[in-house]
């Protein structure tokens, strides 16, 4: 009798994954960001990455932050929308409430917002690079205040390899 694959990958390394991939869908130079939203049974609600709403060329509005001191206008950051926000904006489905999130950088203040609203109750994350800044400080805060579960992924070390 054949038994059964044992190496297969977990639902963590298969949705940060999948939220991977989708990070390498964004345009931005700098920093892409994937995100996957999971719900309590293991089925991906939505996915979104970060990048310039709908009807924004992201040929006629900058990519870059060089200009974020003397000319605000001249940055991306009055302009992108970070991947967490797009993949709760993409749900076209009913609610969000009790589903995870996985994404590969800990999410702001302002998604945080939103994800609170929305009802997701658990954030698993990869990078954690800007843990001291105000914004990821304040995300925290608020994560925590409202119940909101998250914790780093942990690295299997296996690699996954794609070829399109």
């Amino acid at each position: 009798m054949t038994q059964k694959r044992s190496d297969y990958i977990t639902w963590d390394e298969y949705f940060m994954g999948v939220a991977l991939l989708s990070g390498k869908r964004s345009k931005d130079p700098s920093t892409q960001v994937g995100a996957c939203i999971v719900s309590q049974d293991n089925k991906i609600l939505s996915m979104g990455y970060n990048g310039f709403p709908k009807g924004c060329s992201d040929d006629e509005f900058p990519w870059g932050k060089d200009h974020e001191d003397d000319d605000p206008y001249n940055s991306k950051y009055y302009y992108s929308t970070h991947s967490e926000l797009n993949a709760i904006l993409n749900y076209r489905g009913g609610s969000l409430e009790g589903s995870k999130l996985y994404v590969t950088l800990f999410p702001c203040n302002e998604c945080a917002k939103a994800i609170i609203q929305a009802g997701i109750k658990t954030i698993i994350f990869g990078c954690d690079k800007y843990a001291d800044t105000p914004a990821v400080r304040a995300s925290k805060r608020m994560l925590n205040a409202a119940g909101v579960r998250y914790y780093q992924y942990q690295p299997t070390g296996r690699k996954i390899e794609v070829e399109v």
